[in-house]
């Protein structure tokens, strides 16, 4: 009982970190111009893999990284599963960095909003998962806000479907391939470099633009160090949490993200959108009280263990 207390809360916390680092990116890369979102994805490719690599080292992978690549080599299914996670992962990475640019950061958060309710169906559905009251109630909550949205519209962005209906995939894939966070994320790398290479030589005028613009030298870099840390501390906690938990967490990182697009990118919010925005926003702190109350009642089970 200690040990799935230790486990639940590692998961909440790597959740929330990850979450506010994610939530920086859409205004990082506005210090990247005049680079576009393309150029910048693939810049956040390379990044990637050196940071990953590090890590690999740092965290002592290298063997595990070394084995699953001989495994592939014998099982081609395994990597066709790969390659078709790694392809839905770097569509959402190419819209995280391309909506902000085209001022529609406000539709991808409504995506990451929707997401968590995708993820409770999807954990529902395909795992059996049963939703405590606590996590009912936010659920609908945060459908209030959804409601809404769609009375209000009648339609919703397409970036808001794409984020909000890829991701369930991409993570189930994961949890069925068993990989080790920080391995399949070097994996899903060593697939896009060569694509990511490709396009930035491919690119014209690209080194003109890096010579004009000497900040990017350590911009670039860093974008793939802030990347690299978000997502691997984001799959560990899709690992260690129950599917339906880890989508409720994930109404954090949008929280942020529109805070950051209202605050700081300067988008539009009208009364309307607080009328969206204000149930989900409700559902979220459903959902921290669920959480701390659970992981207290395990942590208090687990001393009750423990002195017996």
């Amino acid at each position: 009982m200690q040990a799935t207390a230790a486990l639940s809360g590692a998961g909440v916390l790597w959740s929330v970190v990850a979450s506010c680092l994610f939530a920086v990116i859409p205004a990082y890369v506005f210090w990247l111009a005049p680079l576009d979102g393309q150029a910048i994805l693939a810049w956040r490719v390379v990044g990637t893999l050196p940071a990953v690599m590090v890590l690999i080292y740092w965290r002592g992978r290298s063997a595990e990284l070394w084995a699953e690549l001989q495994t592939l080599r014998v099982m081609p299914k395994r990597l066709m599963l790969i390659v078709l996670a790694t392809l839905l992962m770097a569509t959402q990475w190419w819209l995280f960095l391309w909506a902000p640019l085209q001022g529609l950061t406000l539709d991808m958060s409504l995506g990451y909003f929707l997401l968590p309710l995708t993820m409770v169906l999807a954990g529902r559905v395909f795992y059996g998962e049963r939703l405590r009251p606590l996590q009912s109630l936010a659920v609908a909550v945060a459908l209030l806000g959804v409601a809404h949205e769609l009375w209000l519209t009648r339609a919703f962005s397409w970036v808001s479907l794409w984020v909000a209906l890829v991701y369930p995939p991409y993570f189930m894939l994961r949890r069925h391939l068993q990989l080790q966070p920080l391995v399949g994320l070097t994996l899903e790398m060593f697939i896009l470099v060569p694509f990511a290479v490709a396009y930035l030589l491919w690119l014209p005028n690209h080194a003109a633009q890096l010579w004009a613009t000497p900040a990017l030298w350590w911009l670039l870099p860093g974008l793939g160090v802030l990347s690299a840390a978000a997502f691997v501390l984001y799959l560990s906690a899709s690992r260690l949490l129950p599917f339906g938990l880890f989508g409720i967490l994930s109404y954090v990182e949008p929280i942020l993200i529109f805070l950051m697009a209202w605050l700081w990118l300067g988008e539009t919010l009208t009364w309307q959108s607080l009328l969206t925005y204000g149930p989900i926003w409700l559902a979220v702190l459903i959902s921290v009280v669920d959480s701390v109350y659970v992981l207290n009642k395990q942590r208090l089970a687990g001393l009750v263990v423990a002195a017996n």
